[in-house]
């Protein structure tokens, strides 16, 4: 592995140096970025894979919805549909993508939108809706197109950035030193019990501008949902048959993310991991896949059995085809939320509603004058 990261690293230098120049030039204003001056918070990281933007955003979601009202913008990765789009209450995976569709459900009543391009689907957003008082743009720390009022930067705990390097000899989209356009700095994914002196010493490393707030979150597993709608007659029993702790359950897990250990790693202390189907992020399964899953499933002779894949993964089963197949079988995925230590949420949430009040506030200011 380290022989190979030698071997790659001729080729991240040229995608730095590319990287480099692209963000130089945004730098001084040779490439136009885009200020609004309603409340626009980015939540992205500076690696590829899962740091936890998903449950972050939900996490804002849940703070602001009953304060002001919000919005999210998301590129749609893996959507067939292009352009600018606010998903209805029918909305597909196939036409916002896994993650857009998996806000909607959550939280109906809230704005979720798609668009490739984040400034106009800021102009569209507020042009549609001008009470809008917080826009969330999801995945979104490289795109210079805009410069959000506050940026939140994410960094998992178990591949912290300053420990990484450039693609491909590494995991991270651009140089450590972008971290300096962050306003807040979250490592996420932190065990539960991670003591005052490693905190210190995270922060150190880091090294944060005086501006910067370093902060560390945890991941909170929530009790398995069905994946599917469950058919009359079919495996309602194995809903109650394990609750939250999945009561050791022997399982076939599924999944289409960028990494998957810490859920498996989670499912290992609650139950007994059978066969593990691993794809790519954002993977579309086939009806040959579900029916492999499907074959394996009947393998397993415990009586206490299940089929555990992802909340985003969920949202990509829902079609005709592995309906069919899936359907039948007791699927579940287990929902996940962004925790912080008390004193931690409190430094995070007054940031966060501080920063929505302080911009609309001037944007009152101005609209007097």
């Amino acid at each position: 592995m380290i022989l190979l990261r030698y071997l790659l690293l001729p080729f991240s230098l040229v995608y730095g140096a590319v990287i480099f120049l692209r963000n130089l030039l945004y730098d001084f204003g040779i490439f136009p970025v885009k200020e609004f001056k309603t409340g626009v918070i980015s939540i992205g990281n500076l690696s590829v894979g899962g740091t936890g933007k998903t449950p972050m955003t939900e996490y804002l979601i849940r703070l602001l919805k009953d304060k002001f009202p919000v919005a999210t913008l998301s590129r749609g990765y893996g959507r067939n549909t292009s352009g600018f789009l606010i998903a209805g209450k029918d909305a597909t995976s196939f036409q916002i993508g896994d993650e857009p569709l998996q806000f909607k459900r959550k939280f109906p009543d809230t704005i979720i939108s798609v668009d490739t391009n984040r400034k106009h689907g800021i102009k569209k957003l507020f042009s549609l809706h001008p009470e809008l008082k917080a826009i969330l743009m999801d995945d979104a720390f490289q795109h210079r197109r805009v410069k959000p009022g506050l940026s939140i930067l994410l960094s998992d705990y178990g591949k912290i950035f300053y420990d990484d390097f450039l693609l491909p000899a590494g995991t991270l989209r651009e140089w450590r030193s972008g971290k300096k356009r962050a306003d807040i700095i979250v490592v996420t994914k932190c065990p539960d019990n991670l003591s005052p002196v490693e905190k210190r010493i995270f922060i150190k490393k880091i090294n944060p501008d005086p501006h910067q707030h370093v902060l560390f979150s945890h991941v909170k597993y929530v009790r398995p949902t069905p994946a599917l709608p469950i058919r009359e007659g079919e495996h309602k029993m194995q809903v109650l048959h394990f609750g939250e702790d999945l009561g050791g359950a022997s399982i076939i897990l599924l999944t289409g993310i960028s990494n998957p250990k810490p859920l498996e790693e989670y499912l290992k202390k609650k139950s007994n991991i059978i066969r593990s189907f691993n794809y790519p992020d954002h993977h579309e399964f086939s009806i040959v896949e579900a029916n492999e899953v499907a074959e394996a499933f009947k393998t397993i002779s415990a009586e206490n059995k299940c089929i555990i894949t992802t909340e985003k993964d969920a949202m990509r089963m829902d079609k005709p085809g592995l309906v069919e197949i899936l359907g039948k079988l007791p699927v579940y995925y287990i929902p996940i939320e962004t925790t912080f230590d008390e004193k931690e949420k409190e430094e995070f949430n007054q940031l966060i509603t501080n920063y929505i009040f302080r911009t609309n506030t001037k944007n009152i200011d101005l609209q007097r004058k």
